[in-house]
């Protein structure tokens, strides 16, 4: 992550292969739509958590396909 004069600084790329990798895996499982659109939910999730701490790729996707599970079944 970037930090300049206290403000903090997303570091896109983790967010990016994070989305990858859920967006990819929900799509086989037909839970989004098979398309080049992003799926705002599915964003926000992954965004929400990076900004609570979270900086690993893939832990960032497998927490973010089961919220995005739990909030489709719920």
């Amino acid at each position: 992550m970037l930090v300049e004069r206290g403000l903090q600084v997303m570091n896109f790329e983790v967010v990016d292969d994070a989305y990858a990798i859920a967006s990819n895996y929900l799509r086989k499982t037909g839970a989004i739509a098979d398309s080049f659109a992003t799926d705002e939910r599915l964003l926000e999730i992954i965004v929400k958590m990076f900004q609570l701490g979270e900086f690993n790729r893939i832990r960032l996707a497998n927490r973010a396909i089961a919220k995005f599970e739990a909030s489709v079944s719920a």
